[in-house]
């Protein structure tokens, strides 16, 4: 994202916390709020020149806002309409950008509709092992990937799978996760993991062991871990016994092998 709109994504995300901190209605609002900004992305996706127009910074913010009042006034929440009014009143760098901060914005409008709920990190961990599961299932992701597929067949599919096992935030952050795809399906839902964590105002270690951590063993970790990178850690735990022993830690694009499998392999390499 290009600095304007990164400018701009901060300003809306402002209007996004002011309101749902005077109307949280216990996360009624946030959940009723990024819903209905997917459908605006909806339609925006399918109509160029409203996508164009709503962006166009050569035009005066009050035709942009009254072109969006005209579209979709009647259609959405009030709360909705004065956050969308206010992303619009923006100077984005261009209508993909918008677009993007968008879902961005209806991403944490139902994380923090988790928050109010208190579910935040039990949504975090299942997005984290929902992409998991993902890129485990090459078959399944492909699927799931597949942009010749009918959404709503990918939809049902991925509901299969999730019925009855996640809550209803998990479940709807994944299901418009595969319904406009940035990149992989896992790497998608992996994302919006990251940015239920940033919200608790942590950073993510993705730490893969042989066995699974035990809770003290995770705590210790994100202990050490905090020393080091200097802010909160949440430790995300995946599994592969080909590690024989120890961790593999990967906090965004630095990875500390502590493995056994590792330390193995650093042996042979010196050896050649």
């Amino acid at each position: 994202m290009h600095a304007a709109s990164r400018e701009a994504l901060d300003n809306t995300r402002g209007a996004l916390k002011s309101a749902l901190a005077s109307n949280p209605a216990g996360g009624a609002t946030g959940a009723t709020v990024g819903q209905e900004l997917f459908q605006v992305v909806d339609v925006l996706e399918d109509n160029r020149s409203l996508r164009v127009a709503v962006a166009d910074t050569s035009a005066s913010v009050e035709a942009r806002q009254d072109l969006v009042r005209g579209v979709f006034g009647w259609k959405i929440d009030q709360t909705t309409l004065d956050l969308l009014l206010a992303a619009v009143a923006q100077d984005w760098s261009n209508p993909r950008e918008l677009r993007q901060g968008l879902i961005t914005l209806g991403r944490e409008a139902l994380l923090r509709s988790a928050d109010e709920q208190g579910q935040l990190q039990t949504v975090e961990d299942e997005l984290f092992r929902l992409g998991r599961i993902v890129a485990g299932d090459a078959e399944f992701e492909q699927a799931l990937a597949d942009r010749t597929a009918e959404t709503s067949a990918k939809r049902a599919l991925l509901a299969q799978v999730l019925y009855g096992k996640v809550t209803a935030v998990t479940e709807a952050l994944a299901s418009q996760a595969i319904a406009r795809p940035t990149g992989m399906p896992a790497d998608d839902l992996m994302e919006i993991s990251a940015q239920a964590a940033e919200l608790r105002g942590r950073t993510v270690a993705v730490v893969t062991s042989a066995e699974a951590l035990s809770e003290q063993q995770t705590a210790d970790l994100a202990g050490r871990l905090k020393s080091i990178y200097g802010s909160e850690i949440a430790v995300h735990n995946e599994i592969d016994p080909a590690l024989m022993g120890g961790v593999v830690v990967r906090v965004g694009d630095e990875i500390i092998d502590g493995s056994v499998a590792g330390r193995l392999d650093a042996l042979r390499r010196s050896l050649r």
